[in-house]
């Protein structure tokens, strides 16, 4: 092999080698910024909106739901981690005021659709990329879907969220302990995960967040458990002082 032919070779494995560096940026910008989040969604109903506990209303007998953050348009789908049902939702606004504690706002539609547990109306909710094959059809059918849905009855649910409600009829719930606790943050060093909790005590009146070891690289900040559900929502405000991005609630199991 002569000179030139040798730099061609060298130059062709080059080329490669970024564009695996490429590829491998690409999906891991992918998982960064995929958004996911578990906790309480507030199930619409329109006393919610005469008491002001949400600036807009919604079509209960949609697939839509509010998001903070989310754009408008974007599709979730949203997961009842207890029978594993779920739904494809449109974020239909990202521009409402509700309370901070809840991840989202559904209707009783989708709380239908997922037979959740009114008094612990707990989801899994995850961000569909935009450039999924999938949200490409999706977009073109969601119309079709939310008419079938929209002709669809819906019982009129009185939802005291996360109060003394009834269930939808037909459904069994199995009597579980309430427990709970408060995702942080996730870390890679162990020493990052200390420098949290140092000032969620330093900054706050919570004075008992753990860490907990998930693996060599992986060191979670937790506050709870917590059995009571003021409680929760207490500290869950606390800590939203703080501005932390994505906090989670999370079912213990």
């Amino acid at each position: 092999m002569n000179y030139k032919s040798l730099l061609i070779v060298l130059f062709i494995f080059l080329l490669g080698c970024e564009q695996n560096n490429l590829n491998k940026n690409a999906v891991n910008q992918e998982i960064i910024t995929k958004y996911k989040n578990s906790g309480f969604a507030l199930v619409y109903n329109p006393m919610l909106k005469k008491e002001k506990k949400i600036s807009n209303k919604i079509d209960n007998r949609s697939l839509l739901i509010f998001h903070k953050s989310l754009k408008k348009n974007s599709f979730v789908k949203i997961t009842n981690p207890v029978n594993q049902k779920t739904v494809i939702a449109e974020v239909i606004s990202n521009n409402v005021n509700f309370s901070d504690f809840y991840n989202s706002v559904i209707t009783s539609r989708i709380a239908e659709e997922l037979s959740l547990n009114l008094n612990e109306p707990y989801i899994n909710l995850v961000l569909i990329s935009q450039n999924s094959t999938f949200v490409a059809k999706k977009a073109k059918t969601f119309n079709e879907e939310k008419k079938v849905a929209e002709k669809a009855p819906v019982d009129g649910i009185q939802i005291d969220n996360l109060g003394e409600i009834n269930q939808p009829k037909n459904e069994t719930i199995k009597e579980e302990i309430f427990s709970y606790s408060i995702k942080i943050a996730d870390f890679y060093y162990k020493d990052s995960a200390k420098n949290m909790s140092d000032r969620i005590i330093n900054e706050t009146n919570i004075r008992n967040p753990l860490i907990k070891t998930i693996s060599n690289t992986k060191y979670r900040v937790l506050l709870g458990p917590f059995n009571d559900i003021k409680k929760l929502r207490d500290s869950f405000n606390e800590i939203k002082s703080l501005n932390f991005e994505n906090i989670e609630i999370l079912k213990d199991v």
